[in-house]
Parts: structure tokens; C-alpha cells; sequence
């Protein structure tokens, strides 16, 4: 389309053209049989996703919603312990503290998690954890299988967003132990924004809060959903479903394990880049901790300024991520997630190595060329 530009952030993503005109058709009755079949088969293709033979569900609303409707099924009145290491597990953090006594276990962004910290808050009683699996803000990869454990031991829920990794990263819910998990329609997916899913153990079932929200009461998706046929038990965003619907039958056609090697693969193209421009890569890792799978942080070097450079690339038609908050500034990342390949990286990093040439900055080496020896 004219004037339209790719989008390299760490959602929306660029949406394939069948899953955008699949919008185009007229509505359907979402309490009929049609939507029905369409979105039990979304469910279908979701549980490997997510990793997981627990019950799932799709809300219309955006990731946060998803976050919001975890918390508030799940921690009402309850100690919650939260880790925090990016913008988005301070989120989960924010609406715990609005139903639950909830404890801020946080790091510098994109550091390791404290999970020493952790088990002594779950061995004061701690009874829900809330982990953000793949930090954007930040472009880390935190242990989810570790804080399963964890959270197992002293039997506590855990609640993951995996709003950036389920479907473009390896998500093992049900092996990790994770209770409740969840997606944003957005990202890994490559479906429009507003549409959220989200899994359900039969461990969180049986703790689920007798004080819950209207809209976002999970007994209520559960009780639609288990008619015949499928239903929601609130009007959904119907064309929203229709295109997620489109995204996830390309995700079964490309299969999982080629999904998420294609995300591996880009990710390392474009650190491999920075790392031949002579840039550091903005998190501190450890050995439980990875460089996300789906977007890459780049810290910016000393001169350099965000508006300048993400505005060149912007002329250029392209859109970066700049950082949030604390990180405004200071960092920028490309993701590498959805529907996007090889061509869509190069372009990005032929861009961004223009910019930072153009600003000054004295380039070492060939920063395309090195993310080509990756995805050759």
C-alpha cells in the first residue's frame, strides 16, 4: 500500500495480506454455528502454543486485558509476589497491587531476575507469582521453568505473560508449571491488535477468587465455552476473530518448530549486527537468563540521540522501538517477530547502519554482511 510503512517493533507487526482482507467480509452471528467452529479451531491451534491441554479461552481485549483478568480471577485479597525486570512485569505488578497484598520483587531493567528473593516471599506465604517470560522493555528472556519450579514448591500459582514468546518462542506451560498464561493477539502472532488469549490449569480452577470481575470473569468464558455451539459470554469482536483465525492457520502451516527457529534465527541476525557495529546489547544476562527470541535492545553509543536516529529511519520508511520510561533515550529495539523474514531484517539493519553513519557514529564493521552469514 502506499505511504505504508514496516513496522520492526516489538508489536503491532506487519499483518499478512489474507489475515487484512479476511476483514473485508460481512459479519457473522457470533452466536451461531460458523463462529462457533472458528473459534474452538483457534483454541485448537493455540494449546501447542502455549504448550498446554488446559482449558483456553479468547477475550476481546488487548494483552493487558489478559493481564488484568489473570490477576483479578486468580489474587483477589491474596499475597501475590511479582518479579520485575522491565516495563511489563511493573505492569502485572501495578494490577496486582489493585487485588491482592502484592510484593515488587524488582531488578534494574533488563538485569536478572532475584529469584533468591522470590522463594523468601514464597516461603512467607506467598500464594500467586507473576513473571513476564519475554521482557520487551528490555529484550531479556527470564527462566519461566525455573519459577514454575519455584512456585510448585511451595504451591503457589504462577502467572506468565507470554505476550511476546507463544508463538514465536519455545512456551511449555503445562511442563514449567505455569497456572496461568497468556498472548496478545499482536505480536508473535501476526494478527491485528485487541484480541487476547488465555489458559486456565485445573490447579487455578480450584483456587479461583469467589470475588471476581464482570467482563472478565473466566467461570463465565468457561461456562460459554463449553456449549454447543462455542460461544463467549460477552459479544466479541467478531472480525478481530476472523483475522486471528487467518494468523493461526499460517502458524500451523509454517509449523511450531520452524516458527520459532525463523524467530531464532532473525533475533541472532540482528544482534550479530550490533555487535559488528561495535554496539553493546542492552541486557545483563546470567546463566538462567537469554536474549529475548523476538526483539532486540541496542544500547545507544554516547552522541548518538533517539529522535534523530529512529527519525532517519523513520524518513525511510521504517519504524523502530525506542526504550520506555527509564530506558527513554538510552536504548533502541528491532523486533523480529509475526510474519516478517530475512528481507524485512535487512532492510531494517541497511537503515539503521545508514542512520548511525549519518549521525557520526564511527560504524566498525558491516553490520548487514554479518546478520547475511546468519540467515544465509
Amino acid at each position: 500500500m502506499e505511504n505504508e510503512s514496516l513496522l520492526m517493533l516489538p508489536g503491532p507487526v506487519p499483518i499478512p495480506e489474507r489475515v487484512r482482507m479476511v476483514m473485508m467480509r460481512q459479519a457473522i452471528n457470533h452466536r451461531g454455528s460458523e463462529f462457533g467452529s472458528l473459534y474452538a479451531e483457534c483454541v485448537r491451534i493455540l494449546r501447542p502454543l502455549f504448550g498446554t491441554t488446559a482449558d483456553l479461552f479468547i477475550l476481546s481485549g488487548s494483552g493487558t486485558a489478559a493481564m488484568e483478568a489473570a490477576v483479578a480471577n486468580f489474587g483477589k485479597d491474596r499475597k501475590i509476589a511479582s518479579l520485575v525486570n522491565g516495563k511489563f512485569g511493573e505492569r502485572l505488578f501495578k494490577i496486582s497491587q489493585r487485588y491482592g497484598n502484592a510484593f515488587d520483587i524488582g531488578s534494574t531493567w533488563g538485569t536478572p531476575l532475584n529469584l533468591e528473593l522470590l522463594e523468601s516471599h514464597l516461603e512467607e506465604g506467598a500464594e500467586l507469582v507473576t513473571l513476564v517470560h519475554n521482557e520487551t522493555s528490555a529484550g531479556i528472556k527470564n527462566p519461566a521453568e525455573e519459577v514454575g519450579k519455584l512456585a510448585r514448591k511451595h504451591d503457589a500459582l504462577l502467572i506468565m505473560d507470554g505476550i511476546t514468546s507463544i508463538g514465536g518462542d519455545v512456551v511449555e506451560a503445562d511442563r514449567w508449571g505455569v497456572d496461568i498464561a497468556f498472548v496478545g493477539s499482536q505480536k508473535c502472532l501476526a494478527a491485528p491488535a485487541g484480541l487476547s488469549a488465555i489458559s486456565v490449569s485445573k490447579r487455578a480452577w480450584d483456587r479461583l477468587s469467589e470475588k471476581r470481575p464482570y467482563y472478565l470473569d473466566l467461570a463465565a468464558y468457561r461456562k460459554s465455552a463449553a456449549g454447543t455451539p462455542m460461544e463467549t459470554p460477552y459479544t466479541p469482536a467478531v472480525t478481530l476473530f476472523l483475522a486471528l483465525h487467518q494468523a493461526l492457520l499460517i502458524v500451523e502451516k509454517e509449523g511450531i518448530s520452524a516458527r520459532i527457529e525463523r524467530h531464532r534465527r532473525l533475533s541472532r541476525a540482528v544482534r550479530e549486527a550490533a555487535q559488528a557495529w561495535g554496539l553493546s546489547l542492552y541486557p545483563t544476562l546470567d546463566d538462567h537468563h537469554a536474549y529475548s527470541n523476538t526483539v532486540t535492545a541496542i544500547s545507544y553509543p554516547s552522541g548518538i540521540k533517539d529522535s534523530e536516529m529512529r527519525g532517519i529511519v523513520k524518513k525511510m520508511g521504517i519504524e523502530i522501538a525506542g526504550g520506555q520510561d527509564s530506558l527513554k533515550g538510552k536504548i533502541f529495539r528491532i523486533g523480529s517477530m509475526g510474519a516478517v523474514n530475512a528481507p524485512e531484517i535487512l532492510a531494517t539493519l541497511a537503515v539503521v547502519e545508514h542512520a548511525l553513519r549519518k549521525l557520526g557514529y564511527p560504524v566498525r564493521g558491516n553490520g548487514v554482511e554479518a546478520a547475511c552469514e546468519v540467515l544465509v
